[in-house]
Protein backbone atom coordinates (compact mmCIF):
# COMPACT_ATOMS: atom_id res chain seq x y z
CA UNK A 1 0.00 0.00 0.00
CA UNK A 2 1.25 3.60 -1.13
CA UNK A 3 1.59 5.82 1.64
CA UNK A 4 -0.19 9.67 1.39
CA UNK A 5 2.56 12.07 1.12
CA UNK A 6 2.09 13.93 4.30
CA UNK A 7 2.57 10.06 6.17
CA UNK A 8 6.20 10.23 4.15
CA UNK A 9 8.76 10.15 6.94
CA UNK A 10 11.62 12.89 6.62
CA UNK A 11 14.45 12.26 8.47
CA UNK A 12 16.99 15.29 9.09
CA UNK A 13 20.64 15.22 10.58
CA UNK A 14 21.56 18.48 12.34
CA UNK A 15 24.49 18.81 11.34
CA UNK A 16 27.44 21.23 12.59
CA UNK A 17 25.11 23.56 14.80
CA UNK A 18 27.84 26.05 14.53
CA UNK A 19 27.10 26.16 10.59
CA UNK A 20 24.26 27.07 9.12
CA UNK A 21 22.57 23.82 9.33
CA UNK A 22 19.71 24.76 11.50
CA UNK A 23 19.18 27.78 9.83
CA UNK A 24 18.21 25.61 6.27
CA UNK A 25 16.31 23.36 7.65
CA UNK A 26 13.65 25.85 9.50
CA UNK A 27 13.73 27.96 6.32
CA UNK A 28 12.82 25.08 4.07
CA UNK A 29 9.98 24.10 6.92
CA UNK A 30 8.70 27.91 6.91
CA UNK A 31 6.66 27.30 4.17
CA UNK A 32 3.72 24.93 5.64
CA UNK A 33 2.79 23.47 2.15
CA UNK A 34 6.17 21.42 2.64
CA UNK A 35 3.87 19.01 5.72
CA UNK A 36 1.60 18.32 2.78
CA UNK A 37 4.70 16.01 1.01
CA UNK A 38 6.25 15.16 3.88
CA UNK A 39 6.62 14.72 8.31
CA UNK A 40 9.80 16.01 9.14
CA UNK A 41 11.26 14.47 12.17
CA UNK A 42 14.80 16.71 13.30
CA UNK A 43 17.28 14.25 14.88
CA UNK A 44 18.97 17.00 17.73
CA UNK A 45 17.50 19.10 20.86
CA UNK A 46 13.92 21.15 20.66
CA UNK A 47 16.07 23.83 22.96
CA UNK A 48 18.76 24.16 20.40
CA UNK A 49 16.05 24.33 17.45
CA UNK A 50 14.38 26.92 19.38
CA UNK A 51 17.46 28.89 19.66
CA UNK A 52 18.07 28.77 15.88
CA UNK A 53 14.77 29.45 15.30
CA UNK A 54 14.98 32.97 17.94
CA UNK A 55 17.88 34.10 15.89
CA UNK A 56 16.26 33.85 12.94
CA UNK A 57 13.24 35.55 14.32
CA UNK A 58 10.74 33.05 12.72
CA UNK A 59 7.48 31.96 13.47
CA UNK A 60 7.19 28.16 12.90
CA UNK A 61 6.07 26.05 15.50
CA UNK A 62 8.53 23.04 16.63
CA UNK A 63 6.83 19.99 17.79
CA UNK A 64 9.59 18.06 20.70
CA UNK A 65 9.17 14.56 21.44
CA UNK A 66 10.71 12.25 23.13
CA UNK A 67 10.27 8.91 21.16
CA UNK A 68 9.79 8.50 17.38
CA UNK A 69 6.50 7.16 17.83
CA UNK A 70 5.44 10.68 19.54
CA UNK A 71 5.96 12.63 16.10
CA UNK A 72 2.58 14.31 14.50
CA UNK A 73 2.33 14.77 10.81
CA UNK A 74 1.47 18.03 10.18
CA UNK A 75 4.01 19.39 12.22
CA UNK A 76 7.58 20.26 12.81
CA UNK A 77 9.23 17.42 14.47
CA UNK A 78 12.52 17.40 16.87
CA UNK A 79 13.15 14.20 18.34
CA UNK A 80 15.40 14.77 21.18
CA UNK A 81 18.66 12.77 21.04
CA UNK A 82 20.01 14.58 23.92
CA UNK A 83 18.95 16.59 26.58
CA UNK A 84 21.90 18.59 27.72
CA UNK A 85 22.99 21.95 26.75
CA UNK A 86 25.18 22.79 24.05
CA UNK A 87 26.99 26.17 23.30
CA UNK A 88 26.71 27.45 20.04
CA UNK A 89 29.23 30.27 18.71
CA UNK A 90 28.37 30.49 15.41
CA UNK A 91 31.13 29.95 12.78
CA UNK A 92 33.39 28.69 15.20
CA UNK A 93 35.03 25.30 14.75
CA UNK A 94 34.27 23.58 17.77
CA UNK A 95 35.03 19.27 18.68
CA UNK A 96 32.40 19.35 20.92
CA UNK A 97 30.01 20.38 18.62
CA UNK A 98 31.02 18.04 16.00
CA UNK A 99 30.35 15.30 19.05
CA UNK A 100 26.42 16.29 18.27
CA UNK A 101 26.94 16.82 14.99
CA UNK A 102 27.61 12.64 14.86
CA UNK A 103 24.82 12.30 17.54
CA UNK A 104 22.10 13.88 15.14
CA UNK A 105 23.35 11.54 12.22
CA UNK A 106 23.93 8.43 14.08
CA UNK A 107 20.60 8.41 15.57
CA UNK A 108 19.01 9.48 12.28
CA UNK A 109 20.48 6.46 10.50
CA UNK A 110 19.78 3.88 12.89
CA UNK A 111 16.29 5.13 12.69
CA UNK A 112 16.57 4.92 8.77
CA UNK A 113 17.92 0.92 9.32
CA UNK A 114 15.14 0.29 11.34
CA UNK A 115 11.93 1.77 9.18
CA UNK A 116 11.37 4.12 11.82
CA UNK A 117 11.69 6.92 9.12
CA UNK A 118 11.49 6.40 5.21
CA UNK A 119 14.49 8.80 4.04
CA UNK A 120 16.98 10.59 5.62
CA UNK A 121 18.62 14.14 5.03
CA UNK A 122 21.85 15.25 6.42
CA UNK A 123 22.74 18.81 6.74
CA UNK A 124 26.58 19.74 6.37
CA UNK A 125 29.11 18.62 8.69
CA UNK A 126 33.20 19.32 9.17
CA UNK A 127 35.06 16.61 8.34
CA UNK A 128 37.58 17.62 10.78
CA UNK A 129 35.71 18.25 14.01
CA UNK A 130 33.38 14.88 13.89
CA UNK A 131 36.54 12.53 14.21
CA UNK A 132 36.99 10.54 17.57
CA UNK A 133 37.31 7.01 18.46
CA UNK A 134 34.08 6.60 17.92
CA UNK A 135 33.95 7.96 14.40
CA UNK A 136 36.81 7.52 11.99
CA UNK A 137 34.98 8.27 8.54
CA UNK A 138 35.39 10.96 6.08
CA UNK A 139 31.88 11.79 6.24
CA UNK A 140 28.41 10.54 6.02
CA UNK A 141 28.80 8.44 2.52
CA UNK A 142 31.79 5.73 4.51
CA UNK A 143 29.44 5.51 7.56
CA UNK A 144 26.40 4.93 5.75
CA UNK A 145 27.90 2.57 3.56
CA UNK A 146 29.20 0.66 6.74
CA UNK A 147 25.81 0.23 7.83
CA UNK A 148 23.28 -0.12 5.58
CA UNK A 149 22.90 -2.80 2.77
CA UNK A 150 24.07 -2.10 -0.61
CA UNK A 151 27.17 0.12 -2.25
CA UNK A 152 27.50 3.52 -1.73
CA UNK A 153 28.27 5.73 -4.60
CA UNK A 154 28.41 9.53 -4.56
CA UNK A 155 25.57 11.06 -7.08
CA UNK A 156 25.38 14.87 -7.75
CA UNK A 157 21.72 15.54 -8.98
CA UNK A 158 19.98 18.71 -10.02
CA UNK A 159 17.07 18.30 -12.57
CA UNK A 160 18.77 15.77 -15.51
CA UNK A 161 22.51 16.65 -14.89
CA UNK A 162 23.12 13.62 -12.90
CA UNK A 163 27.16 13.07 -12.10
CA UNK A 164 28.35 9.90 -10.46
CA UNK A 165 32.20 9.25 -9.64
CA UNK A 166 34.40 5.86 -9.21
CA UNK A 167 36.50 7.34 -6.89
CA UNK A 168 35.54 9.97 -4.19
CA UNK A 169 37.23 11.20 -1.55
CA UNK A 170 40.91 9.76 -2.54
CA UNK A 171 44.07 11.83 -2.83
CA UNK A 172 44.63 12.59 -6.80
CA UNK A 173 48.11 11.04 -6.48
CA UNK A 174 46.08 7.69 -5.69
CA UNK A 175 43.07 7.57 -7.97
CA UNK A 176 45.26 5.93 -10.77
CA UNK A 177 45.84 2.85 -8.53
CA UNK A 178 42.92 2.47 -8.03
CA UNK A 179 40.82 2.42 -11.43
CA UNK A 180 40.41 -1.66 -11.72
CA UNK A 181 37.96 -2.95 -13.91
CA UNK A 182 35.82 -4.47 -10.89
CA UNK A 183 35.56 -1.03 -9.03
CA UNK A 184 34.80 0.30 -12.92
CA UNK A 185 32.14 -2.14 -13.60
CA UNK A 186 30.40 -1.81 -10.11
CA UNK A 187 30.39 1.85 -9.64
CA UNK A 188 28.27 1.71 -13.52
CA UNK A 189 26.13 -1.21 -12.89
CA UNK A 190 25.26 0.77 -9.43
CA UNK A 191 24.22 3.99 -11.35
CA UNK A 192 22.63 2.09 -14.22
CA UNK A 193 20.32 0.45 -11.21
CA UNK A 194 19.75 3.50 -9.79
CA UNK A 195 18.64 5.65 -12.41
CA UNK A 196 15.92 2.60 -13.26
CA UNK A 197 14.63 2.36 -10.10
CA UNK A 198 15.36 5.88 -8.16
CA UNK A 199 14.54 7.97 -11.70
CA UNK A 200 12.34 5.77 -13.59
CA UNK A 201 14.59 5.28 -16.81
CA UNK A 202 13.86 2.35 -18.39
CA UNK A 203 17.28 2.17 -20.10
CA UNK A 204 19.46 4.45 -19.37
CA UNK A 205 22.53 6.03 -21.53
CA UNK A 206 26.13 6.85 -19.21
CA UNK A 207 28.87 8.10 -20.26
CA UNK A 208 32.09 8.06 -19.13
CA UNK A 209 35.12 10.76 -18.33
CA UNK A 210 38.89 9.78 -18.76
CA UNK A 211 41.03 10.18 -16.18
CA UNK A 212 44.01 11.93 -18.07
CA UNK A 213 43.96 14.98 -20.20
CA UNK A 214 42.12 14.30 -23.70
CA UNK A 215 41.50 10.60 -22.38
CA UNK A 216 44.95 9.92 -22.51
CA UNK A 217 45.97 11.09 -26.70
CA UNK A 218 45.87 6.99 -27.52
CA UNK A 219 48.52 6.56 -24.69
CA UNK A 220 50.82 9.51 -25.36
CA UNK A 221 49.30 11.24 -21.96
CA UNK A 222 48.89 8.18 -20.26
CA UNK A 223 47.89 4.48 -20.56
CA UNK A 224 44.55 4.04 -18.05
CA UNK A 225 41.95 5.23 -20.67
CA UNK A 226 43.31 2.79 -23.27
CA UNK A 227 43.96 -0.14 -21.16
CA UNK A 228 41.34 0.20 -18.21
CA UNK A 229 38.74 2.34 -18.68
CA UNK A 230 38.03 1.85 -22.40
CA UNK A 231 37.67 -2.21 -22.52
CA UNK A 232 35.81 -2.35 -19.30
CA UNK A 233 32.76 -0.06 -20.62
CA UNK A 234 33.23 -2.48 -23.98
CA UNK A 235 32.41 -4.97 -21.48
CA UNK A 236 29.29 -3.61 -20.30
CA UNK A 237 28.24 -2.56 -23.73
CA UNK A 238 28.60 -6.04 -25.42
CA UNK A 239 26.65 -7.17 -22.06
CA UNK A 240 23.90 -4.67 -22.66
CA UNK A 241 24.71 -1.83 -20.32
CA UNK A 242 25.05 1.21 -21.96
CA UNK A 243 28.15 2.87 -21.19
CA UNK A 244 30.01 4.93 -23.32
CA UNK A 245 33.22 6.41 -23.37
CA UNK A 246 35.97 7.21 -22.07
CA UNK A 247 35.41 11.07 -23.08
CA UNK A 248 37.78 13.54 -22.37
CA UNK A 249 36.72 15.88 -19.42
CA UNK A 250 37.38 19.20 -20.44
CA UNK A 251 35.29 20.04 -22.77
CA UNK A 252 32.35 17.70 -21.67
CA UNK A 253 30.17 19.81 -20.24
CA UNK A 254 31.02 23.12 -21.65
CA UNK A 255 29.80 22.04 -25.27
CA UNK A 256 26.72 20.37 -23.57
CA UNK A 257 27.83 16.67 -25.06
CA UNK A 258 26.20 15.96 -20.87
CA UNK A 259 22.68 16.55 -21.99
CA UNK A 260 23.03 13.36 -24.52
CA UNK A 261 23.23 11.07 -21.74
CA UNK A 262 21.24 10.01 -18.64
CA UNK A 263 24.24 10.33 -16.07
CA UNK A 264 27.93 11.09 -16.17
CA UNK A 265 30.46 8.81 -14.05
CA UNK A 266 33.92 10.51 -13.41
CA UNK A 267 36.84 8.76 -12.15
CA UNK A 268 37.96 11.36 -9.47
CA UNK A 269 36.38 14.02 -7.24
CA UNK A 270 37.22 17.29 -8.57
CA UNK A 271 36.35 15.83 -12.20
CA UNK A 272 32.54 15.42 -11.77
CA UNK A 273 31.90 17.53 -8.58
CA UNK A 274 33.83 21.34 -10.30
CA UNK A 275 31.59 21.09 -13.71
CA UNK A 276 28.64 19.70 -11.66
CA UNK A 277 28.85 23.03 -8.67
CA UNK A 278 29.54 25.23 -12.20
CA UNK A 279 26.71 24.23 -13.82
CA UNK A 280 23.93 23.65 -10.59
CA UNK A 281 25.25 25.60 -7.43
CA UNK A 282 22.90 26.24 -4.76
CA UNK A 283 20.20 23.59 -6.45
CA UNK A 284 22.23 20.48 -6.52
CA UNK A 285 22.00 17.66 -4.11
CA UNK A 286 24.05 15.49 -3.04
CA UNK A 287 22.77 11.29 -3.29
CA UNK A 288 23.68 8.41 -1.93
CA UNK A 289 22.90 5.92 -4.80
CA UNK A 290 23.81 1.85 -4.28
CA UNK A 291 22.37 1.46 -1.18
CA UNK A 292 18.83 -0.24 0.36
CA UNK A 293 17.93 3.33 2.19
CA UNK A 294 17.71 6.99 1.00
CA UNK A 295 19.88 9.66 1.72
CA UNK A 296 20.41 12.84 0.25
CA UNK A 297 22.14 16.27 1.36
CA UNK A 298 22.88 19.50 0.02
CA UNK A 299 25.55 20.37 -2.40
CA UNK A 300 27.75 22.19 0.26
CA UNK A 301 29.28 22.70 3.43
CA UNK A 302 29.12 24.29 6.87
CA UNK A 303 29.08 28.08 5.59
CA UNK A 304 31.05 29.35 8.66
CA UNK A 305 31.64 32.55 7.42
CA UNK A 306 27.70 33.37 7.07
CA UNK A 307 26.44 31.08 10.17
CA UNK A 308 24.31 32.98 12.45
CA UNK A 309 23.75 35.86 10.13
CA UNK A 310 20.24 34.35 8.46
CA UNK A 311 21.39 34.69 4.72
CA UNK A 312 22.00 31.84 4.23
CA UNK A 313 20.44 30.36 0.61
CA UNK A 314 18.26 27.23 2.02
CA UNK A 315 17.23 26.32 -1.93
CA UNK A 316 19.72 23.05 -2.03
CA UNK A 317 18.64 21.74 1.10
CA UNK A 318 15.07 22.05 -0.18
CA UNK A 319 16.11 20.37 -3.24
CA UNK A 320 17.51 17.56 -1.12
CA UNK A 321 14.31 17.07 0.88
CA UNK A 322 11.97 16.98 -2.66
CA UNK A 323 14.48 14.79 -4.29
CA UNK A 324 14.59 12.05 -1.40
CA UNK A 325 10.52 12.01 -1.37
CA UNK A 326 10.58 11.57 -5.31
CA UNK A 327 13.36 8.56 -5.21
CA UNK A 328 11.03 7.18 -2.48
CA UNK A 329 8.15 6.84 -4.71
CA UNK A 330 9.97 5.85 -7.41
CA UNK A 331 11.22 3.47 -5.76
CA UNK A 332 8.03 2.29 -4.89
CA UNK A 333 6.97 2.22 -8.16
CA UNK A 334 9.72 0.46 -9.50
CA UNK A 335 9.26 -2.40 -6.88
CA UNK A 336 5.71 -2.53 -8.03
CA UNK A 337 6.93 -3.11 -11.51
CA UNK A 338 8.70 -5.43 -10.87
CA UNK A 339 7.17 -7.90 -8.85
CA UNK A 340 3.91 -8.11 -10.88
CA UNK A 341 5.08 -9.76 -13.66
CA UNK A 342 6.31 -12.43 -10.97
CA UNK A 343 2.96 -12.67 -9.05
CA UNK A 344 1.80 -13.45 -12.56
CA UNK A 345 3.83 -16.22 -13.51
CA UNK A 346 3.21 -17.26 -9.99
CA UNK A 347 -0.33 -17.57 -10.26
CA UNK A 348 -0.02 -19.82 -13.61
CA UNK A 349 2.12 -22.38 -12.29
Amino acid sequence: MMKKAENIIVGISVGDLNGIGSEIILKTFEDTRMLELCTPVIFANVKIMSFAKKNLDATIALHGIDKIDQLLPGKINVLNVWKESVTIEYGANDENVGKYAIKSFTAATKALKEGQIDVLVTAPINKYNIQSEEFKFPGHTDYLNQELEGDALMFMVQDDLRVGLITDHVPVNEVASQLTEALIKSKIETIKKSLMQDFGISKPKIAVLGLNPHAGDGGVIGKEDDEILRPTIKKLFDSGTLAFGPYPADGFFGSGQYEKFDAVIATYHDQGLIPFKTLAFGKGVNYTAGLNKIRTSPDHGTAYDIAGKGIADFNSFKEAVYLAIDIFHSRNEYAAMTEKPLKIKEKHL
